[in-house]
Protein backbone atom coordinates (compact mmCIF):
# COMPACT_ATOMS: atom_id res chain seq x y z
CA UNK A 1 0.00 0.00 0.00
CA UNK A 2 1.32 3.42 -0.89
CA UNK A 3 2.38 5.49 2.45
CA UNK A 4 1.84 8.56 0.57
CA UNK A 5 -1.95 7.52 0.38
CA UNK A 6 -2.37 6.97 4.54
CA UNK A 7 -1.05 10.37 5.05
CA UNK A 8 -2.61 12.58 7.79
CA UNK A 9 -4.29 15.24 5.91
CA UNK A 10 -3.40 17.74 9.18
CA UNK A 11 -0.08 17.18 7.44
CA UNK A 12 -1.05 18.92 4.61
CA UNK A 13 -0.87 22.42 3.05
CA UNK A 14 -3.96 24.14 3.40
CA UNK A 15 -4.46 24.89 -0.29
CA UNK A 16 -3.92 21.00 -1.33
CA UNK A 17 -6.63 20.16 1.18
CA UNK A 18 -8.98 22.77 -0.15
CA UNK A 19 -8.50 21.25 -3.76
CA UNK A 20 -8.77 17.28 -2.28
CA UNK A 21 -11.90 18.08 -0.59
CA UNK A 22 -13.45 21.21 -1.72
CA UNK A 23 -13.42 20.87 -5.28
CA UNK A 24 -15.45 18.00 -5.62
CA UNK A 25 -17.82 19.38 -3.58
CA UNK A 26 -18.11 22.58 -5.26
CA UNK A 27 -18.11 20.36 -8.68
CA UNK A 28 -21.19 18.20 -7.13
CA UNK A 29 -23.27 21.27 -6.27
CA UNK A 30 -22.81 22.97 -9.61
CA UNK A 31 -23.93 19.58 -10.96
CA UNK A 32 -26.88 19.81 -9.25
CA UNK A 33 -28.07 23.41 -9.85
CA UNK A 34 -27.35 22.75 -13.57
CA UNK A 35 -29.49 19.63 -13.52
CA UNK A 36 -32.10 22.43 -12.00
CA UNK A 37 -31.96 24.91 -14.79
CA UNK A 38 -31.73 22.60 -17.14
CA UNK A 39 -34.85 20.62 -15.68
CA UNK A 40 -37.11 24.57 -15.29
CA UNK A 41 -36.05 24.59 -19.22
CA UNK A 42 -37.44 21.37 -20.22
CA UNK A 43 -40.67 21.90 -18.07
CA UNK A 44 -41.35 25.27 -19.40
CA UNK A 45 -40.80 23.95 -23.00
CA UNK A 46 -43.69 21.32 -22.60
CA UNK A 47 -46.79 21.25 -24.48
CA UNK A 48 -48.86 20.55 -22.49
CA UNK A 49 -47.33 22.08 -19.03
CA UNK A 50 -46.28 25.64 -19.69
CA UNK A 51 -46.13 28.34 -17.24
CA UNK A 52 -47.78 26.02 -15.14
CA UNK A 53 -45.07 23.48 -14.82
CA UNK A 54 -42.39 26.17 -14.32
CA UNK A 55 -44.50 27.39 -11.54
CA UNK A 56 -44.86 24.71 -9.58
CA UNK A 57 -41.57 23.86 -9.95
CA UNK A 58 -40.39 27.07 -8.59
CA UNK A 59 -42.59 26.22 -5.31
CA UNK A 60 -40.90 22.72 -4.98
CA UNK A 61 -37.49 23.64 -5.28
CA UNK A 62 -36.87 25.85 -1.99
CA UNK A 63 -39.37 23.15 -0.11
CA UNK A 64 -36.67 20.21 -1.79
CA UNK A 65 -33.81 22.21 -0.47
CA UNK A 66 -35.40 22.99 3.14
CA UNK A 67 -36.00 19.27 3.59
CA UNK A 68 -32.33 18.18 2.45
CA UNK A 69 -30.90 20.59 4.60
CA UNK A 70 -31.37 19.18 8.10
CA UNK A 71 -30.81 15.59 7.04
CA UNK A 72 -27.26 16.72 5.25
CA UNK A 73 -26.58 18.65 8.51
CA UNK A 74 -26.74 16.26 10.60
CA UNK A 75 -25.09 13.66 8.02
CA UNK A 76 -22.06 15.45 7.89
CA UNK A 77 -22.10 16.11 11.59
CA UNK A 78 -22.30 12.45 11.91
CA UNK A 79 -19.61 11.88 9.24
CA UNK A 80 -17.14 14.11 11.36
CA UNK A 81 -17.72 13.04 14.90
CA UNK A 82 -17.79 9.11 14.07
CA UNK A 83 -14.11 9.78 11.77
CA UNK A 84 -12.44 11.65 14.90
CA UNK A 85 -14.12 8.96 17.49
CA UNK A 86 -12.96 6.08 15.46
CA UNK A 87 -9.38 7.68 15.23
CA UNK A 88 -9.43 7.63 18.99
CA UNK A 89 -10.45 3.87 19.09
CA UNK A 90 -13.80 4.96 21.16
CA UNK A 91 -16.08 2.76 18.72
CA UNK A 92 -18.92 2.54 21.28
CA UNK A 93 -19.36 6.34 21.46
CA UNK A 94 -19.31 6.16 17.38
CA UNK A 95 -21.56 3.62 17.15
CA UNK A 96 -24.30 5.71 19.64
CA UNK A 97 -23.75 8.72 16.74
CA UNK A 98 -24.45 6.83 14.66
CA UNK A 99 -27.89 5.60 15.80
CA UNK A 100 -28.32 9.22 17.25
CA UNK A 101 -28.30 10.08 13.57
CA UNK A 102 -30.49 7.96 11.82
CA UNK A 103 -32.92 8.65 15.15
CA UNK A 104 -32.87 12.11 13.75
CA UNK A 105 -32.82 11.99 9.80
CA UNK A 106 -36.10 9.44 10.62
CA UNK A 107 -37.63 11.73 12.71
CA UNK A 108 -37.13 15.28 10.58
CA UNK A 109 -38.42 12.93 7.26
CA UNK A 110 -41.41 12.21 9.54
CA UNK A 111 -41.96 15.63 10.81
CA UNK A 112 -40.93 18.17 7.63
CA UNK A 113 -43.73 16.41 5.24
CA UNK A 114 -46.73 16.61 8.01
CA UNK A 115 -46.02 20.45 8.56
CA UNK A 116 -45.66 21.59 4.86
Amino acid sequence: MNSESNRFPGRDPIGRLMRKYAVPCIVSLLAGALYHIVDRIFIANAYCLGSSGSAANTVVFPMTVAALAPTVTAGDGCDAFVSSRLGQKMTSCARKNVENAAVLAAAVSLILPAHT
